[in-house]
């Protein structure tokens, strides 16, 4: 078992994202952190760590700072950071501090799922050991960048995939598919199709608005915040 520990300044929040761990074949949450303190506490404490799921922003410190202290302590755990902070700068300096993935808040289960998995498939190239040729040093880069978007159907973009995306996660309400049309410069119809995709694959939620007559109108949120 991959041993799990959460980190997230909201106790509901890390309860909902340790449940998602432990949705996922091969992982076990191994505790749970609500500061940079008590995050620190656990990676000395217990007796095998393998991966730390780290928001940034917490109470006391930031994430970054709790990957930076783990590494001048000796701590090579790895690090995904889960977390709303999306400027430029954070991300790139988690990338120099040694974070192998980068999950952006909101995500749904799905989000997460297809990270660990990827995390996984990364151990397993990773324990063969021996030496790398350069196919499989491919093979080893490109299990770190897995899991960032499921693979489109024939005939979607993955430009026009991320502009819905963007989209639904700037808004402040539900979008209907004409309303993200408007809002991307996309035809209704493809808007539809994109939202269509993003639902079966859980990363957004249908609601029905009804309206004094005819039929409901279709409405799109991004996936459960967590």
């Amino acid at each position: 078992m991959i041993e799990v520990l959460v980190v997230d300044d909201d106790v509901r929040v890390a309860r909902v994202n340790a449940a998602y761990v432990g949705k996922v074949a091969g992982f076990h949450v191994a505790g749970e952190a609500h500061s940079a303190a008590e995050a620190l506490r656990q990676v000395e404490a217990l007796p095998r760590l393998d991966l730390v799921l780290l928001d940034h922003y917490l109470p006391d410190d930031t994430g970054l700072a709790v990957v930076r202290e783990m590494r001048r302590r000796g701590h090579q755990t790895d690090v995904i950071m889960v977390t709303a902070a999306r400027d430029v700068t954070t991300v790139q300096a988690a990338m120099r501090h040694g974070a192998l993935q980068y999950l952006v808040k909101p995500f749904a289960f799905a989000g997460l799922r297809a990270k660990l998995e990827a995390y996984a498939e990364l151990r397993r190239t990773l324990d063969g050991g021996g030496e790398a040729e350069q196919a499989e040093v491919d093979r080893i880069f490109g299990a770190l960048s897995a899991g960032t978007e499921p693979d489109l159907p024939k005939g979607h973009s993955p430009a026009t995939a991320e502009a819905v995306r963007q989209a639904l996660m700037s808004a402040e309400r539900p979008l209907s598919a004409q309303e993200l049309a408007d809002r991307t410069g996309l035809s209704r119809q493809t808007a539809q199709r994109y939202l269509k995709l993003l639902e079966r694959t859980g990363r957004a939620t249908l609601s029905l608005k009804y309206g004094d007559a005819g039929r409901p109108e279709h409405r799109y949120v991004w996936a459960t915040r967590a």
